[in-house]
């Protein structure tokens, strides 16, 4: 399956990120072909205001439904359609109450919803560079462990700080994941001690491949201040080696995925039936 991860350097408007968006994957797809294509996470709208973020979320369509549905839904519908290609939209914020859901789609290439995860771990953390990050003021968490099938692929979904949860990949790998994809805005400081490092462990870990793709650039938040974040989106096989990644601009990187991979290293190493700890 020849996967996409498409980094971005979103801030908070909208329709700049769509356009942004919009012309990246165009650009993929006429360059690799893929069949998989992933956006990293809030590339709708990274920074800005609580009622920025909020004037850029959107309630969501129940599964499958036609009518109801908002520009950002629309857009990623319509983009997998378009080209032919299963969308994972990253994540956008979907519109939950007082609060947000940061919530992931799945579009299939007929452009109808194929799945949806909320977040279940939230960003609330000071860096040891002191910079304070509270997700939950205005997020609130999701519940669900969600799994889709892609292609002859079954997909585990997670986001950003669910990387350092192993239990949730676990249960993923449980569930039957082969791949799992997780788009993400990892900070400057935390991606460039742990984010290669965490991505390799869940690879090896679960005998997935790891499909992760985030945003890159500058963004301005509510205070005002810049916040950079990462990039270096990356996909790793399920021995944990990194077979295509991108640096820390805009762009794309491509690699073809093999199920002969996945059960390969899991024939010479069955590490799931060697459990003996379910805590």
């Amino acid at each position: 399956m020849r996967t996409t991860v498409v980094q971005m350097a979103p801030g908070s408007s909208l329709p700049d990120n769509i356009a942004q968006a919009s012309d990246l994957i165009a650009a993929a797809v006429a360059a690799d072909r893929p069949d998989l294509v992933v956006l990293p996470e809030i590339w709708s709208c990274l920074g800005g205001t609580a009622e920025v973020k909020f004037a850029n979320a959107e309630e969501l369509p129940n599964p499958g439904a036609t009518t109801g549905a908002g520009p950002l839904y629309r857009f990623l519908s319509e983009t997998a359609r378009t080209h032919g290609i299963t969308l994972h939209g990253g994540s956008i914020g979907q519109r939950h109450g007082d609060r947000l859901l940061n919530t992931s789609l799945v579009f299939g290439p007929d452009g109808v919803e194929r799945a949806r995860y909320s977040k279940i771990h939230l960003f609330d953390i000071t860096t040891p560079g002191g910079e304070g990050y509270r997700e939950s003021d205005t997020y609130a968490p999701g519940s669900e462990i969600v799994t889709v099938p892609v292609g002859a692929f079954t997909a585990g979904l997670a986001i950003c700080y669910d990387l350092r949860f192993a239990e949730l990949f676990l249960a993923l790998r449980r569930r039957g994941a082969n791949v799992i994809v997780l788009p993400a805005a990892f900070t400057a400081e935390t991606g460039e001690a742990h984010w290669a490092t965490l991505l390799r462990a869940r690879a090896i870990e679960t005998q997935c491949w790891v499909v992760a793709c985030g945003t890159t650039g500058t963004h301005i938040d509510a205070g005002g201040h810049a916040r950079r974040t990462y990039g270096h989106s990356m996909i790793i096989d399920p021995w944990g080696t990194i077979v295509a990644q991108a640096s820390n601009g805009t762009g794309w990187a491509t690699a073809t995925l093999s199920l002969d991979k996945v059960e390969h290293v899991r024939a010479g190493m069955p590490v799931l039936a060697h459990r003996r700890l379910n805590t």
